[in-house]
């Protein structure tokens, strides 16, 4: 069955990060000025592992700073993020390379599939970026295509596949190397509504079926159901809106 659920606006809350103990994620007091701008003011945020949080918020209200953050992307000017308890703030280019690389999977809106590889090269790349012979990445990818239904576009390329079947494809790709923690940003956007519930039922089960923790950023109340708890994020500030909001 579909979830449905509304996310609702509360009144402002102390900026406290999630209630649950020993987060794989954790943000406190980040804080990140582009020019005049504050992108960040003091945003606090956290993740247990094997939770899916959706981050929701408007356009300019700091989410996307939020996530790159998060995702050792940018720096914030302020404040600290740890992964598994380790302090990760101060990582150079090199440090926070290896997070994505080993530790982090990554959906976005468009699939960002690269155009002149197959869809098992596609998937098999993250491995290969870690050194995995291609021998072993390429089983390794087709297992996943095969788990989550798509075993017949191995040897497609981007534009051969709809946008459903390349969301797919980039769900694998985000899982192929067990990471700890995946970062979906928008994985419904540019789909129909049956093909962004099926991607969602894929990916939330599948990182259930893995143990890995989801970063959900979203604008649909829709689909920020699929998740267990939701944030939002106003003026560069997150409140926790807690589980069933």
């Amino acid at each position: 069955m579909t979830p449905t659920g509304t996310i609702l606006e509360t009144p402002a809350m102390p900026q406290t990060n999630s209630p649950t103990d020993g987060a794989l994620l954790r943000a406190t007091d980040l804080r990140k000025q582009y020019g005049p701008t504050a992108a960040l003011d003091g945003a606090s945020f956290s993740v247990a592992p094997g939770e899916i949080v959706a981050v929701m918020g408007p356009s300019g209200s700091g989410k996307s700073t939020l996530l790159h953050c998060l995702a050792g992307i940018v720096e914030p000017d302020s404040g600290s993020i740890t992964f598994a308890g380790r302090d990760v703030t101060g990582l150079g280019d090199e440090g926070r390379s290896a997070l994505r690389r080993h530790d982090f999977g990554f959906v976005f809106q468009f699939g960002q599939l690269v155009p002149e590889l197959t869809c098992l090269e596609n998937v098999a790349l993250p491995l290969r970026l870690t050194g995995t012979k291609r021998k072993v990445a390429e089983r390794a990818a087709a297992d996943w295509l095969g788990r989550l239904g798509i075993e017949g576009l191995a040897g497609k390329r981007q534009a051969e596949v709809s946008g459903g079947q390349g969301q797919r494809v980039a769900i694998a790709r985000a899982l192929v190397a067990a990471p700890r923690l995946i970062f979906a940003v928008e994985p419904t956007g540019a789909l129909d509504s049956l093909n962004g519930e099926q991607v969602m039922e894929l990916l939330t089960g599948a990182a259930r079926d893995t143990g890995a923790a989801v970063v959900l950023v979203t604008h649909e109340a829709r689909v920020a159901a699929y998740a267990d708890r939701s944030v939002t994020v106003r003026d560069g500030r997150a409140t926790d809106l807690g589980a069933g909001a």
